[in-house]
């Protein structure tokens, strides 16, 4: 079933010039990019966008750290997209992932992981609308 997801490359993937790379592989793992923004959040968008972590430790490290720099925020689109978005992009630390996923490829930290996926159908819906209005989404279908 056709399915959308939130990806984030974060400020350390945008600050080194990974934006490109990282948005190849996406769209070669059968993506379909269906809105994208380059932007830059303010601390208080990212803990609104992060509130779901509000009160745990790294909660601060997070927030400062996702509005330190631009991010690019996209939408995919795909059968299965939350899954197999997930495991495109690997386990939260890099140490963990998957080799030839994103973040072992990329990421540089637990904290400095190149990207950010929905981890549920539920959790992306409400984080395309944190970013996207419908009229900023494209359907590739028509």
């Amino acid at each position: 079933m056709t399915e959308r997801t939130l990806a984030i490359i974060k400020p350390d993937a945008v600050r080194r010039n990974l934006t490109g790379e990282i948005i190849t592989i996406i769209t070669q793992a059968g993506f379909r990019i269906v809105g994208m923004k380059l932007l830059r959040m303010t601390k208080e968008q990212a803990e609104n966008f992060y509130q779901v972590h509000r009160g745990r430790p790294f909660f601060e490290d997070l927030t400062r750290f996702m509005s330190s720099g631009p991010v690019v925020v996209m939408v995919l689109e795909k059968d299965h997209a939350v899954e197999d978005f997930r495991s495109l992009i690997g386990a939260t630390d890099p140490a963990e992932a998957l080799p030839g996923t994103i973040r072992h490829r990329f990421g540089t930290s637990k904290g400095e992981n190149a990207i950010h996926g929905s981890d549920s159908v539920e959790n992306a819906l409400w984080e395309i609308a944190f970013f996207f209005s419908l009229t900023e989404l494209v359907d590739h279908t028509s």
